[in-house]
C-alpha cells in the first residue's frame, strides 16, 4: 500500500521551545509513526517543526517551496528537515500543490494558513476537490469556524467538510479512523 500524504498548514511565526512549536513537532512525529509521509510548505515555524518530528521519526518529508523566495533581500531557505523539496512558481500553485494531498491538516497560524484551509474548504464545497479530511487543531480554529458559521452564508453542509479537534493526537485518531473509510 502507497503511504498517505498529509499536507500540514500552520503559522511560519513560531520558534523552537514556543508551545506552538513543540505542538507542531508532536503532529509530525506522530504521523510519521501511523505511516504517513508528512507535507508541509516547506519553510519555518510550524512547518519546520512538523517537519522536524516526522523527520527524527524517520519519516519522509516533503516541502512546497516557491520559486524565487530564496533570492533577494526578504530571502526565505526550506528548513532542514525537508527530505524533498518542490518548487512551485508562485504561492498560489503552492497552496494548489498542498491542498492536493490524501488529508489536511491546520494547527495554529494566521492569514496564510487561513488561506489554505479556506481554499481547501472551498474547492471541497464546490466539487473541484475530492472530499479529504480537513482537520483544524485547537480553540482559535474553533472560533474561526463558530464566526463562520454566524457571520458567512454557510449551511450546516459546508460544516460537515471539516472536523475540529483540541490536540493533534486528536488530529491524527481522527485522521486514522477517517483512513479506513474516506482516504
Amino acid at each position: 500500500m502507497d503511504r498517505k500524504q498529509v499536507s500540514v498548514f500552520g503559522t511560519a511565526r513560531s520558534s523552537e521551545g514556543d508551545a506552538d512549536y513543540v505542538e507542531a513537532q508532536q503532529l509530525g512525529r506522530l504521523l510519521a509513526e501511523a505511516g504517513f509521509t508528512v507535507c508541509t510548505g516547506g519553510y519555518s515555524g510550524a512547518m519546520e517543526a512538523v517537519s522536524r518530528g516526522a523527520h527524527e521519526a524517520g519519516g519522509h518529508v516533503v516541502g512546497i517551496t516557491v520559486e524565487g523566495w530564496d533570492e533577494g533581500g526578504r530571502a526565505k531557505t526550506r528548513n532542514r528537515w525537508v527530505i524533498e523539496e518542490i518548487r512551485a512558481a508562485s504561492l498560489a500553485s503552492r497552496v494548489e500543490r498542498l491542498v492536493e494531498s490524501d488529508a489536511l491538516i491546520a494547527v495554529h497560524g494566521g492569514i496564510g494558513t487561513l488561506l489554505e484551509i479556506a481554499m481547501a474548504w472551498n474547492l471541497m464545497q464546490v466539487g473541484q476537490l475530492a472530499r479529504k479530511p480537513l482537520i483544524l487543531v485547537g480553540a482559535s480554529w474553533r472560533a474561526v469556524a463558530d464566526d463562520i458559521a454566524v457571520h458567512l452564508l454557510v449551511d450546516e453542509r459546508d460544516l460537515t467538510l471539516i472536523t475540529l479537534v483540541d490536540s493533534v493526537e486528536a488530529a491524527v485518531a481522527a485522521l486514522q479512523l477517517g483512513e479506513k473509510v474516506e482516504l
